[in-house]
């Protein structure tokens, strides 16, 4: 990702583009008010539990166990979001910019993250759309760890973001982004790693069929087209990313559109759009763990 240094922008008022851009530092503008729709958003009401009287059949019989599995597929799997960047990044230059170690070179501990060119920031956006994420699995069965707990502060590192994945044992993992091209460019695109003689190589077979599953997914859930500048088919290997290099569960990158295309930009401010982005990737995510 093409980032610029923090302690310059911070200067200059703007926040840094993880994926090649700059834009306004307000990363709590824009941050949208959520909808619902037929997966609801984001809410603190619990799962729905199933009771023998909700039921054809008493839950304790083979029927009512088989209607409760086909309402929880994701029941005992493990699945950590990672929302891209933060928030307050941009007001903690020394400690973003410190270099770690991501076994194929030393990058910036974190970025800033991009935004549309009226500042609806990345981090905003990829708070929202993983905290909806959050809601849509877990009702679904499946336990999810979010790397970070609110989009108000800083980091953490990517090294830290990896680590998070591992301890949870997770079945997969899925960091959530956008891009900050060309205002010409535009469409999504899944990155997946790379074999680099690391802990990574073991799960780079399993994270490119995670990633496929979620490119599918995402497609036939948002209508957006394949990236027109990366990848192939919305596909893009690296090996130069630390939370996928220091992973040892499958994990992948999405960068779900460019904010500085206009089209794509306004979607992304809209939260039924987020909405969709969120029900999709849980959708992809699903057909990866249930396949």
């Amino acid at each position: 990702m093409r980032a610029l240094p923090v302690t310059v922008l911070a200067v200059c008022g703007l926040i840094a583009s993880a994926c090649g851009a700059t834009g306004s530092g307000d990363a709590a503008a824009g941050q949208a008010a959520t909808t619902r729709t037929e997966e609801q958003a984001p809410s603190t009401a619990p799962a729905k539990t199933f009771h023998p009287a909700e039921t054809a059949e008493p839950a304790g019989t083979a029927g009512g166990a088989e209607r409760a599995r086909e309402a929880r597929p994701l029941e005992g799997k493990v699945i950590v979001i990672d929302p891209g960047h933060n928030g307050g990044n941009y007001r903690a230059p020394k400690e973003i910019n410190r270099q770690v170690d991501v076994l194929t070179k030393k990058k910036a501990c974190d970025t800033t993250g991009t935004s549309t060119n009226d500042g609806y920031s990345e981090a905003a956006f990829t708070w929202d759309v993983s905290t909806r994420m959050v809601k849509i699995l877990e009702r679904r069965g499946a336990t999810v760890k979010l790397t970070r707990s609110g989009n108000d502060g800083v980091g953490p590192c990517i090294t830290r973001r990896a680590a998070i994945g591992n301890k949870a044992e997770a079945d997969a993992a899925i960091s959530v982004h956008a891009d900050g091209s060309g205002p010409a460019n535009h469409g999504f695109h899944v990155i997946m790693p790379k074999k680099i003689n690391g802990p990574v190589d073991q799960v780079v077979g399993d994270s490119s069929k995670l990633g496929i599953a979620v490119r599918d997914a995402f497609a036939k859930g948002t209508g957006l087209p394949y990236s027109t500048y990366i990848g192939r088919k919305a596909l893009d290997y690296r090996s130069d990313l630390g939370g996928l290099n220091l992973s040892t569960v499958p994990k992948i990158f999405v960068e779900c559109g460019n904010m500085r295309n206009a089209a794509e930009a306004a979607k992304f401010r809209r939260p039924k759009f987020r909405q969709k982005i969120a029900l999709a990737l849980a959708n992809g995510l699903q057909h990866y763990l249930k396949a």
